[in-house]
């Protein structure tokens, strides 16, 4: 699988909505939290690979 790099554009309850970084033509996904790192906010950049997210710093 390809990996790939996201932004958190805005976290709602328990999912968060994340956006291509490199592709703005991308549609938007809704990831629920509990698959994500839990220290991530807004803004957080994450890195998609092996079928986890990572915080990119």
């Amino acid at each position: 699988m390809e990996a790939k790099d996201y932004i958190v554009k805005r976290i709602d309850g328990d999912y968060a909505i994340l956006s291509r970084i490199d592709d703005s033509t991308e549609d938007e996904i809704l990831v629920a939290r509990a698959l994500l790192p839990d220290q991530i906010d807004e803004g957080c950049k994450l890195h998609w690979e092996s079928l986890e997210y990572s915080i990119i710093e």
